[in-house]
């Protein structure tokens, strides 16, 4: 803090001058240089749509291990990854935990000593705080692929509360504490990228594009690698994990993901519908594919067709449809109302017997 006395119109005035804090004033070219060899262009294909097919990603050990957003990209059946020297490889994703919002994904190659975070250490150190200084690496709109670098954007802390976003007509999967960024971070692409502090310590994964439920403006948000959530288990036991914990069984192959549903077979009737991937908790039942042939290629549903209604009743999320189907039998017949575009449909939709190799989802 600097005092200065300047002279107004012939008036003595005393200025309190506060000068900018040192850190901010410090070049951090060598800390993205050092960061940006740690991080990772995903690319693979959406189920929504009017989604990026693209996005970023946190190398977390030296044999190509990723954790990302757990987004609509990682649907695809063909994941690819660009490191940081124009190396690409394709991927294949280990495991999701959409409580935390988190994916972890590995190089399909035999690769090693890649420079990474150690994100054990990482997660063992405090937070941030409220105005501490950070920057944010992704590969926003598309910027970057093959040795290019990503986009690095500096910003602050300028908040810490819980998330309440939503995006279209589903909530954000992760609801705790965030922190809340004085900058444009979380564009297309930037969901999974890390931020860091001015040292190059990781602080947090940028979260995917959301609204806030209560201003319906768009929020720039991290979820810190020190998160925290309550997952339920198969066997309906609610147990607590955190990132680290997660980030390390999925390393070893050991994780067990909160998917109550994981383990349950459709019982009802053959429809022939297969959703988009249900990334969040009320993921929208949106139709990703139509088997040919089957009843529902018979009633003329379509990719990118949204179920609204299903016999009157209102189906919000994938789960409760996948619910409400498994108690319809082979033969009966169902009404869906559907989004298509900007109209609404009504479809008779008779159900049949479930194939003997493979059963729809």
């Amino acid at each position: 803090m600097e005092i200065r006395t300047h002279k107004l119109f012939g008036i003595g005035c005393l200025l309190l001058v506060i000068a900018p804090t040192a850190p901010a004033q410090q070049p951090f070219t060598s800390v993205a240089e050092e960061v940006n060899r740690k991080v990772v262009k995903l690319f693979g294909a959406g189920g929504f749509k009017g989604l990026p097919s693209y996005g970023s990603g946190i190398l977390i050990s030296p044999k190509g291990h990723i954790l990302t957003c757990n987004n609509h990209i990682l649907s695809s059946t063909d994941l690819r990854v660009h490191l940081y020297d124009g190396r690409f490889y394709h991927a294949k994703v280990l495991f999701r935990e959409p409580e935390l919002d988190v994916a972890v994904c590995k190089i399909d190659d035999e690769v090693d000593s890649l420079p990474h975070f150690d994100f054990a250490k990482s997660a063992a150190q405090p937070m941030a705080e409220v105005g501490d200084w950070l920057l944010a690496f992704s590969n926003c709109f598309h910027i970057a692929t093959r040795d290019e670098p990503m986009t690095v954007q500096r910003g602050v802390v300028a908040a810490m509360a819980e998330l309440r976003g939503r995006r279209g007509v589903f909530d954000a999967a992760f609801s705790g504490e965030v922190y809340f960024i004085d900058g444009i971070v979380c564009n297309p692409g930037a969901a999974g990228g890390p931020v860091t502090n001015r040292k190059g310590e990781l602080l947090g994964v940028l979260g995917r594009e959301l609204k806030s439920t209560q201003t319906d403006t768009w929020i720039n948000y991290a979820i810190p690698i020190q998160a925290k959530a309550d997952i339920q288990r198969e066997e309906g036991k609610t147990v607590k994990i955190d990132m680290a914990a997660f980030v390390k069984e999925s390393i070893e192959g050991k994780y067990r993901q909160s998917d109550p549903n994981k383990a349950k077979k459709d019982k009802g009737g053959y429809h022939g519908i297969i959703l988009v991937a249900n990334a969040v908790g009320a993921t929208p039942p949106y139709v990703e594919e139509i088997m040919p042939g089957s009843p529902a290629a018979q009633a003329g549903l379509r990719p990118d067709d949204l179920v609204v209604y299903l016999d009157g009743e209102l189906v919000p999320s994938i789960r409760l449809f996948r619910d409400v189907m498994r108690q319809v039998g082979p033969g009966q017949e169902v009404t869906l109302e559907i989004q298509r575009v900007n109209r609404l449909l009504t479809v008779k939709l008779k159900l049949g017997d479930q194939p003997k190799e493979k059963a729809s989802k």
